[in-house]
């Protein structure tokens, strides 16, 4: 074997190539056969320092061995070799999977074609892929990211001030390549999107002085810090298609409409059916879904409803009982709903949609169990109210009578700490409707126990943005900028993506977090002259490697044959 050097004499650019040279019996002449094609060596030395004397030595390697067909060599380990100081030669090699999925989708054309007419001397491709593989297996800030990437066999010559350049770049473009993505998605997963579940959660930075952007409003975890509200759109196999930011003082009613028309102009999906919780159930979002010729499954809260409604709820005709102290009824009926018209005034509107109910004795011993902390806490709030202010106390505040807080400093007032008592009546009224939950539906004609099961998958929603916050380290944002926020969570939503659709090959057949872990896990240490050791392997990683034809059962592999996967995982 040798190292051939081919130039292109038009273009003046060098192919190198590992060829064998044998004698063909048959033809009776001798004649080469290209054993790796390697690349153009200006493409190689992004990677390679000097690919001619690594490849020369690869083929020396190579035509040493003593079998070349169980590609068995032999190394020479010298006992009293020691490690320099802060020396790692640790690589992940599980990103190979999250690679290739990037290059699906073509993220890396994206931007290469944005990029190619703009000023910029970083590499935004290489940035991007350091902040999602970053992202999802070794989770943290952009620094973090920076500092950690000796960990990949990718070349990511770039500075931490680059990064922060580059967050500006993917800002500017974030619309635009969620679109891509999407369309990506449409061609090579037929993306179903019949149904869309829509949900918000907020994420905390943690700063004393609010801005534009993030501002103290209602957060998700009950924290005194300044918000930002982010909306979020998922097809049926939990897949996301895009979302959009919002100031943290956004009730989440308020974002379905600006969110929603925003995909349905850009992204052409056709008629829809909008599935979200009780948060955006209000006349406003309902006919605008209606008269933009979409449907919805949108859940309604019993308790904030009118008397005639909870008396229908309560009302034991009708239902029946499905066992396991499962009982439902449904009805169609015309709901008086009132809708913001064009002056800014209320109106009332009629729409004509299925009202299904169900109880279940298991929600219901929920309900009760999930109460017993919050009416514990009302119980000390009335005793030490001196502990309290209002902010902490979410939950309890409710079930106490006579409550009022300074205006100015949140704390509960000195004349009314004398006059608070439990609200008994308040909490009675809630424990009628334990158990019992209702749908609101434009799809009339559908059974109940669909309508029912459709409106269960946005549990697929809530546990995305578990991810984004959990396995993520999405939050607290760290970044300070408008531009900059918005790109931590344009990279955090690709990663989402990546993440999903990985689920998705696999049938959803182990949990997103164990297969990060497991990713993570597969990575290998230097032994010495280019050759690289395994130790973790699983059938995890088994079942992975099987859908996306990589091997992660070997022991050992050289440099070039990593290199060589990667490569291949870069063609999609």
């Amino acid at each position: 074997m040798f190292l051939k050097k081919s130039t292109n004499k038009k273009t003046g650019r060098t192919y190198l190539s590992i060829v064998k040279t044998f004698h063909d019996s048959k033809k009776g002449y001798t004649r080469t056969s290209v054993i790796d094609s390697l690349g153009y060596l200006d493409e190689l030395q992004k990677d390679y320092a000097d690919p001619i004397g690594f490849f020369s030595e690869e083929v020396r390697k190579r035509n040493d061995e003593d079998n070349v067909g169980k590609k068995t060599i032999t190394l020479r380990i010298p006992m009293n070799e020691k490690l320099e100081l802060d020396m790692n030669t640790r690589k992940n090699f599980g990103y190979v999977v999250l690679s290739k999925i990037y290059h699906e989708l073509g993220i890396d054309r994206f931007l290469k074609n944005r990029q190619r007419y703009s000023k910029e001397q970083y590499d935004a491709n290489a940035i991007m892929k350091l902040l999602v593989y970053s992202r999802l297996l070794y989770p943290g800030s952009k620094k973090k990211a920076y500092e950690g990437k000796e960990r990949f066999f990718d070349k990511f010559d770039f500075s931490l001030d680059d990064i922060y350049r580059g967050l500006s770049f993917f800002n500017k473009h974030s619309d635009a390549l969620q679109l891509w993505i999407h369309q990506r998605i449409q061609e090579q997963y037929k993306r179903n999107t019949d149904l869309v579940y829509y949900d918000v959660t907020n994420y905390y930075f943690e700063i004393d002085e609010q801005d534009d952007l993030r501002r103290n409003g209602v957060s998700k975890e009950h924290r005194p810090d300044p918000i930002v509200q982010m909306g979020l759109f998922i097809d049926t196999n939990g897949i996301p298609i895009s979302y959009k930011l919002f100031p943290g003082n956004n009730p989440d009613k308020t974002t379905l409409i600006p969110a929603l028309g925003k995909i349905q102009q850009d992204y052409s999906l056709g008629k829809i059916i909008v599935v979200a919780d009780k948060g955006m159930t209000t006349g406003d979002n309902i006919w605008y879904i209606l008269s933009a010729k979409n449907g919805y499954v949108l859940s309604y809260s019993v308790r904030g409803a009118d008397k005639s409604f909870k008396d229908y709820v309560l009302n034991e005709s009708d239902y029946v009982n499905n066992g396991d102290d499962f009982k439902i009824k449904s009805r169609l009926y015309p709901r008086e709903i009132k809708v913001t018209s064009s002056t800014g005034k209320k109106i009332k509107e009629i729409v004509h949609e299925k009202q299904i109910i169900f109880y279940s004795a298991k929600y219901a011993e929920r309900a009760k169990h999930e109460r017993l902390e919050v009416i514990a806490k009302a119980k000390d709030l009335i005793k030490n109210p001196s502990k309290y202010n209002k902010s902490t106390t979410f939950g309890a505040a409710k079930y106490v009578k006579n409550l009022t807080f300074d205006a100015q400093t949140g704390e509960v007032l000195e004349s009314a700490k004398q006059h608070l008592s439990f609200d008994q009546e308040r909490l009675r009224e809630e424990e009628k409707y334990d158990g019992y939950y209702t749908i609101l539906t434009s799809e009339y004609k559908e059974p109940d126990d669909k309508i029912i099961d459709i409106y269960r998958g946005l549990w697929k929603i809530e546990e995305s943005f578990k991810i984004t916050k959990s396995d993520f380290e999405g939050r607290p944002v760290y970044v300070s900028q408008k531009e900059h926020i918005d790109a931590h969570f344009l990279t955090c939503f690709i990663s989402l993506v990546i993440l999903r659709i990985l689920e998705h090959k696999l049938s959803r057949k182990h949990p997103p977090s164990a297969m990060l872990e497991s990713l993570r896990e597969a990575s290998c240490s230097l032994n010495q002259e280019n050759y690289y050791v395994f130790n973790f392997y699983n059938q995890i990683l088994k079942d992975i490697g099987e859908n996306v034809n990589i091997d992660f059962s070997l022991k050992n592999r050289s440099l070039l044959d990593i290199k060589k996967i990667l490569g291949g995982t870069k063609k999609g």
